[in-house]
This record gives C-alpha cells, sequence and structure tokens, in this order.
C-alpha cells in the first residue's frame, strides 16, 4: 500500500509553528484526512457520501469507512470553504488533534464563483498575515471544502472567533461545482472582521502566496512598520508571534496606513442561526446529479 501519511506527501507542514510557510500545501485532490493520512477518494457521479475511498476495499464508500471509524457521516457534516491554512491538512490536522478531537475529515477541491482571496487586515496570533475571501463577481477559483462534524466546526470556530466571521454561502449566488458535477446549494465561510488589506492599485491585495514576500512589501511600504515589526519578514514573525500589544500596533498601523478596505458584502450571509445547516439540509441545486 502506497505511503500516505501527511508526511510522505509533504503535506505536514503546521503554519501555525511555521509562520512563514503560511497558508501551507493544501490538497490537491479528493481525499479523505485521518489524524495523520491522506486517503484519496473516487470520484462518483453521486453525493459526497458515496464515493469511495481509494486505500480501502473495493467498493467501500466513504460513509461506511466514516462509520467503521466511528464518526459522523458526510450528511451530518457542515461543508466550510477554506481559505488560507485550512485547505491545508497538516495545519487541519494539527488544530483538531492537539485538542484530542479525531481529524476525521473529508476534504475535497471545489470549483467557486464570485470569491477572491485577499489578505486580512490584521496580525495573526501566530505573526502572519492570514487570508480573507472577499466578494469578486468576476472571480473563478478552486477551493477546499472541508466537512466537519459538529465538535470539530466548533474546533476551528475558537481558531477563528473574534478575527473572523462566519457566514453561509448560497449556491445559486455563489456557483459552487464538485468534482462529481454536483452544484452545492450553500457551504460555510470565514472572512475577516478587520477588513481586506488593499494593493498600492487601491483593489485587494492579492492573498495566498509566499509569506515573507507579502511581510517584505509592507516593510518596504510602511516606516511605521519597520520600525515595530522590522527590519525583514523572519523579525516580523518572532515579534508579533510572541507580543500581543504588537500584532495590535501592527494591525493599528495597516488602518492608519489607509490600506484596509471593508468588509461588507458578506453581511446579508452571516450565520446566526442557533441550528447550523448540515450536508443533508443542502440538497443539490437543479439537476446537477442527474446522470
Amino acid at each position: 500500500m502506497t505511503d500516505r501519511s501527511l508526511a510522505a506527501l509533504g503535506l505536514d507542514g503546521v503554519p501555525a509553528k511555521e509562520p512563514l510557510t503560511y497558508p501551507g500545501r493544501p490538497t490537491t485532490e479528493p481525499s479523505l484526512l485521518t489524524g495523520h493520512e491522506l486517503l484519496p477518494l473516487g470520484v462518483r457521479p453521486r453525493r459526497l457520501g458515496e464515493w469511495s475511498v481509494v486505500e480501502e476495499a473495493p467498493g467501500q464508500s466513504l460513509d461506511d469507512v466514516l462509520g467503521e471509524l466511528g464518526q459522523a457521516p458526510t450528511g451530518r457534516r457542515h461543508p466550510v470553504i477554506s481559505v488560507g491554512s485550512n485547505a491545508s491538512p497538516g495545519q487541519v490536522s494539527h488544530k483538531l488533534t492537539r485538542l484530542g478531537i479525531p481529524a476525521a475529515v473529508p476534504m475535497v477541491p471545489v470549483r467557486v464563483w464570485g470569491i477572491g482571496v485577499g489578505c486580512s487586515g490584521h496580525i495573526s496570533p501566530a505573526g502572519y498575515v492570514a487570508g480573507t475571501p472577499y466578494v469578486d463577481q468576476g472571480a473563478e477559483t478552486v477551493l477546499v471544502v472541508t466537512w466537519l462534524d459538529s465538535t470539530q466546526l466548533k474546533a476551528v470556530d475558537d481558531t477563528e472567533f473574534p478575527d473572523y466571521r462566519r457566514a453561509i454561502l448560497p449556491g445559486d449566488a455563489f456557483r459552487m461545482t464538485m468534482p462529481s458535477g454536483e452544484r452545492l446549494s450553500g457551504a460555510y465561510i470565514y472572512f475577516s472582521a478587520h477588513g481586506v488589506l488593499a494593493g498600492p492599485d487601491g483593489t485587494p491585495r492579492p492573498g495566498g502566496g509566499d509569506q515573507a514576500e507579502l511581510l517584505a512589501d509592507l516593510l518596504a511600504a510602511s516606516a511605521r512598520l519597520r520600525e515595530l515589526l522590522g527590519p525583514d519578514p523572519r523579525t516580523w514573525v518572532a515579534r508579533a508571534g510572541a507580543d500581543r500589544s504588537l500584532r495590535e500596533e501592527g494591525t493599528a498601523v495597516f488602518g492608519r496606513e489607509g490600506w484596509v478596505l471593508p468588509q461588507t458584502d458578506f453581511l446579508p450571509y452571516l450565520d446566526d442561526s442557533a441550528e447550523l445547516r448540515l450536508y443533508d439540509d443542502l440538497p443539490p441545486l437543479g439537476d446537477s446529479l442527474r446522470s
């Protein structure tokens, strides 16, 4: 059997521990994360739970394997669009296993329309400048969707709040197409409560790229940041990651430099319901799964 450990696949990096590696390496194929392994999924023109787990017994479905692991089936999970390190199996495994929560998580690259990836207008607790989605009706992007059970979602919530807020995007406004052809009718997404960093041209600065290059660009553009966190990206993450007051002051500098664009487009989709939507509650749009 092929070694599917995260280490063997080069996907074991944890940006929370190595800030300059943010956002980490995402999964590029439909997969099931099981702790420190990543098993490939065989795509079928059916709902996710009926896809096969390739490394398991022939014909064994994803829901069957989750059941054998004592974990919730896909229909009882919440689809969450991952922007940034939550698309990285190493980071997801770290977030969950450090809390003693089983890291059994289906992870599927999904083609999404209407969402751009930018940089949040704040400095994260690890010292890096994290990614955030923003509405861009002309964008077409492949983003990883994770299917989290209620315990896992609560754990991820705790790592995102209060710097991020959670919205549920409707599939009729933001097209989301699975590799199976299924059009998701909805999925959760976290967006920054601090706004989006603008680039020199006043539009959102692209996120998800090389963190060291991003920090170097920000340092070059601001004498205030160089004095506070400079002279280089390695010094930035070391100092910011160790001192909350420096992170807060650096975040304030973003605003004083006039770099922060407000995030308002997701507000109509804020998730304030006490009952979280499940994959079972979100049937495919139209006839997207008919053969």
